[in-house]
């Protein structure tokens, strides 16, 4: 409970002191959170996990502490880790949008940063080259901030809507991302939740709380390895 009221609490503190950036037309209260963070304890000597991302970040359609970095908070805190998570989750991101508040949000200290962003590229049909190139503008303005900050890619697939020449090129882009830059990825963030609509809104897209879970797990298989 304590973590959570920290999440809610910074979230005002951005509301006041941020420039907001355009959401979509449908929101819900969680949506509206979702450039959100954990406020990192006073005084603590913990680490801290920054998620990066889109819509599936930040829980889009659910309530705040439904979404998978809240309840990768709830993982560590169950196993009496001292860290602390930061949800920088906003609905609608690009590539190009993370690229241009990725400063701002590396104002503070970083120790693990998980990158998931792309998937709103590739739905919009941005060329490939553009979404490869911001996306690694953003690994290296990480690891320029910092060079012992932990990065994490998180691998996306797109509906084949843009024909299979798209949608093959695009899923390969983060794998070629991990393997250039020698950083773990997670295949796919989805994998088990996409396609099954039990586990997704109306939208077909974005997962219920139950989806979550199962999202939860696919970061924690590779986010455990990290964690000491």
């Amino acid at each position: 409970m304590q973590h959570l009221l920290k999440f809610r609490y910074f979230l005002l503190f951005l509301l006041i002191h941020c420039k907001e950036a355009p959401k979509p037309t449908q929101t819900t209260s969680a949506e509206e959170s979702n450039n959100s963070t954990l406020e990192k304890k006073q005084g603590s000597e913990g680490s801290v996990i920054l998620f990066f991302g889109d819509s599936l970040t930040a829980g889009y359609g659910i309530e705040l502490e439904e979404a998978f970095p809240a309840l990768i908070q709830q993982r560590l805190d169950s196993l009496k880790k001292d860290y602390t998570v930061v949800n920088s989750g906003l609905s609608g991101e690009t590539t190009s949008g993370g690229l241009n508040r990725i400063n701002w949000v590396l104002n503070q200290n970083v120790d693990i940063f998980v990158l998931e962003l792309g998937a709103n590229d590739g739905l919009r049909g941005i060329p490939l080259d553009k979404t490869k190139e911001n996306l690694q503008a953003i690994i290296n303005a990480v690891q320029k901030k910092n060079r012992k900050t932990k990065i994490i890619l998180a691998g996306m697939q797109i509906p084949p809507n843009m024909g299979p020449e798209y949608t093959t090129e695009f899923r390969s882009i983060f794998p070629n991302l991990a393997k250039q830059n020698e950083i773990p990825l997670i295949p796919f963030l989805l994998d088990g939740v996409a396609g099954i609509p039990e586990l997704n809104l109306e939208d077909g897209i974005h997962p219920t709380a139950e989806g979550h879970k199962i999202v939860t797990e696919n970061v924690w298989s590779i986010l455990k390895a990290l964690i000491y």
